[in-house]
C-alpha cells in the first residue's frame, strides 16, 4: 500500500479498507481506549493504592509500639504500684498540722543532745508549695565542729525530713574564744515539710 492509497481512503466506509489499515486503526483506538481508562480510573486507584500502603507501614509502626507497651503492661504496673508505695512513704515523712510541734522539739533536743549552745532558734512563717509547705527555722547555736557534725547527722536520723541551708560557722568574736568550749558559731536555716491536705489545698 502506497501513500496515494491512504489518501484514497473513504472515510464514511471503513468497511472496504484494506485490512493492515484496518489493524492500524484498531490498535490506535485500543490504545486511546486503554489511555482513558488509565487517566480516568488507574491512576486515582494507584494513588489510592499507594496511600493506603504507606497508612499501612504508619500503622505497622504503631501497633508494634503498642504490642511492646502491651508485653510490659505489667512491669508499668508493677512500677507504678512501687512509685506510689514510694510517694507514700515519702509523704509519711512529712509531718501533718498536730506533729509539727513535736517535730520542732526533736529539731532543738537533737542540738542539745549534741552539745550545742542555742542563741537563736525562731521557727518562721510557712511557705506554701505546690502539695507541701516549708516550714524554715533560724538557728544560730555555739560549739565545735564535731558537736556541728552530731548535730547534721542527728538531724539526718530523724523519721522526718528536715534539711539544713545557708550555713555559715564563724568563729565567735570575743577575745574568750581561745578558752572557750565552744569557740564557733553556726548560723543556719533547717527547714522542714509538712503535707498539705485537701482542705489546706483549697
Amino acid at each position: 500500500m502506497n501513500l496515494q492509497e491512504l489518501n484514497d481512503l473513504d472515510f464514511n466506509n471503513i468497511g472496504i479498507w484494506p485490512a493492515p489499515v484496518k489493524a492500524v486503526l484498531i490498535i490506535i483506538l485500543c490504545a486511546a481506549v486503554l489511555g482513558g481508562w488509565y487517566y480516568l480510573n488507574t491512576q486515582d486507584q494507584l494513588a489510592s493504592l499507594e496511600a493506603a500502603e504507606k497508612k499501612e507501614s504508619e500503622l505497622k509502626i504503631e501497633f508494634e509500639r503498642k504490642q511492646a507497651k502491651a508485653a510490659n503492661l505489667d512491669k508499668y504496673k508493677q512500677q507504678l504500684e512501687e512509685m506510689k508505695q514510694s510517694f507514700g512513704a515519702m509523704l509519711r515523712q512529712l509531718p501533718n498540722k498536730t506533729e509539727v510541734a513535736d517535730l520542732l522539739v526533736d529539731v532543738s533536743q537533737t542540738g542539745l543532745a549534741a552539745g550545742l549552745e542555742f542563741e537563736l532558734f525562731d521557727p518562721q512563717a510557712e511557705v506554701p508549695k505546690e502539695f507541701y509547705a516549708e516550714l524554715p527555722i533560724n538557728i544560730k547555736v555555739h560549739g565545735t565542729y564535731h558537736e556541728f557534725g552530731n548535730f547534721i547527722s542527728g538531724i539526718a536520723a530523724l523519721p522526718r525530713i528536715v534539711t539544713i541551708h545557708n550555713v555559715q560557722i564563724t568563729p565567735k568574736g570575743d577575745n574568750k574564744a581561745v578558752a572557750d568550749e565552744n569557740p564557733l558559731v553556726l548560723e543556719a536555716v533547717a527547714k522542714t515539710y509538712r503535707y498539705l491536705d485537701e482542705e489546706a489545698e483549697q
